[in-house]
């Protein structure tokens, strides 16, 4: 068990789902940390020094340990500090939230912003495409306070900071919405769940502040996929570089 006089670093930026999600263990923990904000996308020497393979946040510096990746991150942070358990302690339980999480990540994230890159396809096609998506997050809530159960753990850190307080954003910033409570009452409710929790309020972004730089990179994209000029890399929630 790692020792409370130990350095704890982190490099984050304040938008991102996957530093706040770092942020949000952290503080269940108990562990004291310096946190070191990194001003995205302009990357600093030390980013670039302690995570040369992706050049991305989160970083986690843990005494002479450097750790990147939000999902490994939380796994060590859990692992180091057995109080206040974040991944069930059951194999299969574990591996489920393992599975879930990475599916957020992994296809909720992009599917939430095709109504805005693909909109060939048609805006309300690809909003029931990614409302198909979020339904399996919805049944896996449905019943219970949280996807960890009693308490916030693995799976509502990874999806609490990427759905409500990201995705939703950039969908409200779209005029869409995604998750209309007569659709989706499982996931509403744990939504509002994890908005008494201490320590989530404490790592949601500014809502006013997040919206006016989403609604500027939404213009943005706009603009260039008008000209044809870029594609579009995930900058509105890929705040991890």
């Amino acid at each position: 068990m790692a020792k409370k006089e130990e350095s704890v670093k982190l490099l984050g930026f304040w938008i991102s789902p996957f530093s706040r999600r770092v942020e949000m263990a952290l503080k269940l923990k108990g562990v004291p940390y310096e946190y070191l904000e990194e001003e995205l996308p302009k990357k600093s020497p030390l980013l670039l020094e302690l995570n040369p393979v992706h050049k991305k946040v989160p970083v986690l510096v843990h005494c002479d340990k450097i750790l990147s990746e939000s999902h490994l991150i939380l796994e060590y942070i859990d692992q180091t500090w057995s109080n206040n358990p974040i991944l069930p302690q059951d194999p299969y339980e574990k591996a489920m939230a393992r599975f879930w999480a990475t599916f957020v990540d992994e296809q909720i994230l992009p599917a939430g912003f095709m109504p805005l890159v693909k909109p060939e396809k048609g805006i309300e096609v690809a909003i029931e495409e990614t409302r198909e998506l979020i339904m399996f997050l919805e049944k896996e809530v449905t019943g219970k306070d949280f996807f960890g159960g009693k308490t916030i753990g693995f799976l509502d850190m990874v999806a609490g900071t990427m759905i409500p307080f990201c995705l939703a954003r950039a969908w409200e910033c779209m005029g869409i919405d995604m998750i209309p409570e007569e659709k989706f009452p499982g996931l509403n409710r744990w939504i509002k769940k994890l908005n008494e929790v201490e320590i989530v309020r404490e790592c949601i972004p500014p809502k006013e502040k997040h919206i006016e730089r989403m609604n500027k990179i939404i213009e943005r994209t706009k603009c260039h996929l008008v000209n044809n000029c870029v594609t579009l890399k995930m900058s509105v929630v890929d705040t991890r570089e």
